[in-house]
């Protein structure tokens, strides 16, 4: 299987809620570890590229999708 292609400012569904209870995340960095950030609260965590993709049930939207407002990454 070849390797998920992440962007800086994608937003992802992870398969298990954070303790706040979303699902969703915002990539906010990239590398050999996926920077992560929690939409509701604000967690920001760094996983291993190969649990990142493991973890990750749907690509919600790309940051390069027109018609899609971009994220604010901080």
């Amino acid at each position: 299987m070849p390797p998920m292609q992440f962007e800086l400012g994608d937003r992802l569904r992870l398969r298990k809620p954070h303790p706040c209870g979303s699902y969703e995340w915002l990539v906010i960095r990239l590398g050999a570890d996926i920077g992560l950030r929690c939409v509701q609260c604000g967690r920001r965590v760094l996983l291993p590229r190969a649990e990142a993709e493991r973890r990750t049930r749907e690509i919600l939207s790309h940051a390069s999708d027109p018609g899609v407002p971009p994220a604010k990454i901080e």
